[in-house]
Parts: C-alpha cells; structure tokens; sequence
C-alpha cells in the first residue's frame, strides 16, 4: 500500500469532470491532466477553461499541475484516475468507446502496484467486465496481484458554483481492503465535505446510476402531470407551488431532461438489467416521456400558431437557449435539438440565440449557426428554452419588440407570469 506522499497522480479526460478533480489534486499532489485534444491542452496551459468550471485566478495558483496531450509523459504515475465521459449511441446503448480509449492508454504505461480510478458512470459490474481486462490485455499484468482499482463516481453538476467538488460528499470504493482504504484517503485530502466508502466497486457504481435515475424518473412524472394540466387549463407551476407547502413533497419541475447525466445514465442501468432478464418498466417509461418533451413543446407552438392565423410555411422562429442547462456552456445531449429539429420538419425557419453556448462548438455537434443579435419585428414566435440569467434580465416588452404583431411566445422555463405569454409548461 502507498502512502499518500507516494501518490504522482495522472488525471485521464480534462472536461467538466476531470478538470475540476486535476486542479483540486494538484494542490496537494505531483499531478498530470491529460486529454487527447491537443486544442484543450493547449488552452489549460495558457490558463483558459472553456467549460468555466475553473478561473483563470483558479488555473494559475496550482502548484503542482501540469497538462499533456502525450501519453509518453505519464509513465512515471502511480495513481491514474479515468474521468472520460460514458455516452449511449443512436439505439440508446452504452458507449464504451471513451472508456475503452482511456484504459487501452493506461495500460500501455501500467506498472506493478499502480492503482487506477475510474470515474466515469457505468452500469453495475462494468469496471470489473469492461475496464480491467483492457489493463490485463494491455500491460501483462493480473488484477489485484500485480494492479488494483477503484471507483469513485463524479458528482459534478455543470455551471453550479455552490455545489463544487470539494463541498459534494464522494463515494469511495477499491478492489481490495487496502486498495478502498487508500482511495478513501486519496479523496479525503481534497473533499472538505467528506466520503462515503462503499462496500465494493459494484454498490458505488449502482449508488451512481441510480441517482440520476431516480431524478429522471421523478421529472418524467412531473413532466406528465404538465400535459394533464394543460389540457385541463390549469396552471402547473401554482399546482406545484401549492404542494411544495407539504414538508416532504419533491421540488422537481417540468423541462427539457438532457445533459450529460440524467438524459443518458438511466440506460445504462436498463441494458445491464435486459441482459440479466429483467425488463425495467418504469425507467423506460420515464425515459420515453422525457425524451418526447421536444416534441411536445413544438406541437403546442405551432398549434397556437395555427390558432392564431400566422402561416407557419412563411414564419420564422426564435429558440432562446441551445445548452442543456442555464448559465452554462454545456452543449452535450442538449434537448433544446429536439424543439428544433421538429420545427425544421414543418419547413420553419429557425433562429437560435445563446450568449453561453460556443458557437464553433454548435456548428461542429448540431450544425447550427447561432445569431449574434436578435431584430426587432422579426418572428412569428419566440420559444424560451433554457433559464439563463441574461434571458431573465429580458422584459416580455423587450420580448416582444422581437416579434411580429401577430406571434406566439412559449416559455418552457416559466419565467414570466403565464398571463404574458401564450403557453408554458
């Protein structure tokens, strides 16, 4: 067993998730970051996050921290923590193929009582039946003889500067005894808020899926309750504010449900569960509807549109939000496509405005050309998409000026009184 002032850390993947853990490491340990694009390397080591999950101020005062796009500069490490993301594909089935990548570039360097980390949020049982044969096959070495593992699933929440890293209890877990206790000690020299050590790498990856599972389910039934509602002509943020007032009812809202976590992590437990034989109802169920809200929301537009007189052939629509969540610039799995994508279909125009989302980023993923400004006397409807703080600084006046006389404004995150506008959820 190491002890901690042993401990040269590499941390594989610099994104929302990786970066976070690289800085808070590299205060305290000998540390490599390390990405396979080049571009993002470059822009750490000049002291600039994309993601601004870390200031500049943050970047520049780390004392020991220093970033690669060379796997032949992290030979020399004997902590090396997979923090890749874990997508699904087109058939909504887990993607392995980050994970795959970042354990075949360990391996190659894996040493004789090396550790490694794993972050990434997997079903139960894939680090042990994905991961570790990838190590066996890529170093020559055996599992817990020769190398050991752990798991210690993230729990970042993009664009969230009260809920960071080290104030957000983290869950421990290692291949053996002594493997968990040193992982364990790892994160506690960097979680003020504390750790939870699970009784194995399998109870931590569970505990992991099963949190943003149980959240998607909860949206889901919110987001159904919203369509009850409307066709009952019934407002649903009072109904939901009337029954916040009981002690344990849950403050979860209807939305769009995308994003890295709760839009993908879900199947990744529902596969695992097909494979054993068991068919899981009522994630899939949850699943189906939330992913059908994009959909909705362009129906009810254009169905108001209809209602109103305005040719949807000749109009043109504002989306106001492209990323999957306010006050961030996190395009990934973004269902604000969806809306667009099903107005598209009607051979609308479509404008998107986003001050946080990265334009090149937009064009590449979604190929999506953002506007820079928006027009006054310009569109047949506005739909507001995503909360940020500049679209709450936006009068429904200035909203207005926007549009033509004759339009419809749809605020999906109700910020304005639903007696301005002309649907919301």
């Amino acid at each position: 067993m190491k002890n901690l002032s042993d401990i040269r850390l590499c941390i594989i993947g610099l994104g929302y998730v990786g970066l976070p853990l690289a800085v808070e490491f590299g205060k305290k340990f000998p540390t490599i970051g390390f990405d396979l694009n080049v571009a993002r390397v470059d822009a750490l080591r000049r002291g600039s996050d994309a993601t601004l999950e870390v200031s500049d101020e943050e970047l520049a005062a780390v004392k020991f921290l220093q970033f690669t796009a060379d796997a032949r500069e992290i030979g020399d490490r004997n902590v090396y923590i997979v923090a890749v993301p874990t997508p699904i594909d087109a058939a909504k089935r887990p993607d392995f193929r980050p994970l795959v990548g970042a354990s075949n570039t360990v391996a190659a360097v894996l040493k004789p009582g090396d550790v490694v980390v794993f972050e990434s949020t997997v079903y139960p049982g894939a680090t042990e039946e994905v991961c570790v044969p990838l190590l066996e096959k890529g170093s020559g070495l055996t599992y817990n003889k020769d190398f050991f593992c752990g798991y210690s699933p993230e729990r970042i929440n993009p664009g969230d500067k009260q809920h960071r890293l080290p104030s957000i209890v983290k869950i421990t877990s290692g291949s053996t005894p002594e493997t968990a206790q040193l992982v364990d000690e790892l994160y506690k020299s960097i979680i003020t808020a504390g750790t939870f050590p699970a009784s194995s790498i399998k109870v931590a990856e569970a505990a992991k899926v099963i949190e943003n599972t149980q959240r998607d389910v909860n949206i889901a039934l919110i987001n159904e309750l919203a369509l009850i509602f409307d066709r009952l002509d019934i407002n649903t943020s009072e109904v939901l504010a009337a029954a916040g007032t009981k002690w344990n009812f849950l403050p979860f809202r209807p939305g769009l449900v995308g994003g890295h976590c709760i839009g993908v992590d879900p199947y990744y437990l529902t596969h695992k569960a097909q494979e054993v034989g068991y068919h899981p109802n009522m994630i899939l169920a949850g699943r189906r509807l939330n992913d059908d809200m994009g959909h909705y929301i362009a129906a009810a537009v254009i169905k108001k549109m209809v209602q109103k007189g305005i040719d949807t052939a000749h109009s043109r629509i504002l989306v106001m939000g492209l990323t999957f969540k306010e006050n961030c610039p996190d395009l990934r799995n973004t269902k604000v496509t969806d809306i667009i994508a099903e107005f598209s279909e009607y051979g609308i125009a479509v404008d998107v405005y986003d001050p946080w989302a990265n334009p090149l980023e937009a064009e590449k993923e979604y190929g999506l050309t953002l506007v820079q400004e928006l027009r006054p006397n310009t569109y047949s409807a506005v739909v507001v998409a995503v909360a940020h703080r500049q679209f709450t600084e936006i009068s429904i006046a200035e909203l207005r000026s926007f549009c033509k006389e004759n339009s419809v404004i749809y605020d999906v995150k109700s910020l304005y009184p639903r007696d301005q506008v002309d649907g919301c959820l």
